[in-house]
């Protein structure tokens, strides 16, 4: 709430105040002198009962903010007045008359990490379904058989800094965090407000890295990759790591202009490649995650053309040299013909040697044609260092492209894919399929 919108609302109160005082002295006068000794005593216990709940409040988050570490992360912004139930989902548009192959990305005020609209409970609902149904494919951790540590670390700061810091600073109508007494001792949890579900803050060391991940996205929206840079192995591995990194930052000093193509020699081969470790995908736009996990960026992006000539050495410079409190997010958009939110086993992405079929109109179920987007974010956790990707995918009906007005937009950015800077992106996104079939709707 602004100080003018406060001020508002506090004459009300003001007024009615006044009068209450102007009652109260004249009840006062009539009172006999014992009378008013026993008053004023209870007005001074009031008063101090109010200091001593006001102290041990400001005690209470005092420790609250020691157990998360709250100074490691940027202020999250608390959004006064919100109601998720009457909240849209976010309208992205992203597409473009031409395409071209970028990194196409925009700082991120960290207080807009996490979106949360009037679908939130509906798709809490289906992770949940999910989770339970496809075990494996949703959740994973690299080697989770061995407990790597340098992933556990990054996983339950994750969790700490979304369930402790975030959701309850930017959310607090959804989220609360409570202090609850157990046998071993008082616990700092989080309450869910929507599902009146109850979370640990502090995690059990006997708990599994991966029940960690299935935790956070039981509450959370949003699928999430965490990637770790690689480490070499043998008794050397600090010295080298730390030979590596000199030599990283002697090539910064020589070569600080990023650039979203890799058209400049101003990378290195010897930066280090960020692996991915653990993930929590619940709607995968057409790839399997187990797939990915244990692989670098490189790896990861192999299917896509033009990302080892445009973005590769891109994309492993900035994730080198992303500082921890900066955010930033890009958005993808694709044309789905039958495929759901979830949608791991393909349909969305051509494969190499794949025979694809044209579709006629009539042979489209209009009914089940999305337009679907990835709002995309990227930050580095402060401790562990750990890289935190994640996105949000949005699905508009292909009828409401065409009911609000921009059915020509969306038509002219698909032939715009095949006239762009990377013309084999269209047999990737399987525009040949679909292309033809939804340009004639869009047009009609």
């Amino acid at each position: 709430m602004d100080q003018a919108a406060f001020l508002l609302d506090a004459v009300p109160f003001r007024a009615e105040m006044a009068k209450v005082m102007d009652l109260l002295v004249q009840y006062v006068s009539l009172m006999n002198t014992m009378t008013k000794v026993v008053l004023c005593s209870l007005l001074v216990m009031v008063m101090q009962r109010h200091r001593s709940n006001k102290r041990a409040e400001i005690e209470r988050q005092k420790k609250f903010d020691a157990i998360l570490c709250t100074s490691d992360f940027p202020t999250v912004e608390p959004l006064q007045r919100f109601d998720w139930e009457k909240t849209e989902p976010l309208k992205l548009r992203p597409y473009k008359p031409k395409y071209h192959l970028t990194m196409g990305l925009e700082n991120l005020d960290p207080s807009e990490l996490i979106l949360i609209d009037k679908t939130y409970k509906e798709r809490i609902t289906l992770r949940r379904e999910l989770l339970k149904k496809y075990p494996d494919v949703v959740c994973r951790v690299n080697k989770d058989d061995e407990e790597d540590p340098r992933i556990r670390t990054a996983v339950h700061e994750l969790y700490r800094y979304i369930m402790g810091i975030y959701l309850p600073n930017r959310y607090p109508q959804m989220f609360k965090l409570v202090q609850t007494d157990f046998e071993t001792g008082p616990a700092l949890m989080v309450r869910n407000l929507t599902t009146m579900e109850l979370f640990p803050i502090q995690i059990s060391s006997t708990r599994t890295t991966r029940s960690i991940l299935e935790t956070l996205i039981k509450s959370v929206d949003e699928d999430i990759l965490i990637l770790l840079p690689e480490q070499n192995g043998g008794d050397d591995k600090g010295k080298n790591n730390g030979q590596r990194r000199a030599q990283q930052e002697k090539n910064e000093e020589i070569n600080e202009k990023d650039s979203d193509s890799d058209d400049s020699p101003s990378y290195s081969s010897d930066e280090v490649k960020y692996i991915l470790e653990a993930y929590a995908t619940c709607f995968p736009s057409g790839f399997d995650t187990r797939e990915k996990l244990g692989k670098p960026l490189a790896d990861i992006h192999e299917p896509v053309p033009g990302y080892k000539l445009k973005l590769e050495k891109s994309m492993d410079r900035f994730f080198h040299k992303l500082p921890a409190g900066k955010y930033v997010k890009r958005v993808n958009w694709s044309v789905t013909v039958d495929a759901e939110l979830f949608a791991p086993f393909g349909g969305i992405h051509a494969h190499k040697g794949e025979e694809i079929t044209q579709l006629k109109l009539k042979e489209v179920d209009l009914d089940n044609t999305f337009l679907r987007c990835e709002r995309q974010t990227l930050f580095r956790l402060p401790q562990s260092g750990a890289m935190v990707f994640s996105f949000h995918t949005y699905r508009y009906p292909i009828q409401e492209i065409k009911d609000e007005g921009s059915a020509e937009d969306l038509a002219a950015a698909i032939d715009g894919v095949k006239e762009g800077s990377i013309p084999e992106m269209a047999v990737y996104k399987r525009i040949p399929a679909w292309g033809e079939a939804i340009k004639e709707f869009l047009r009609s």
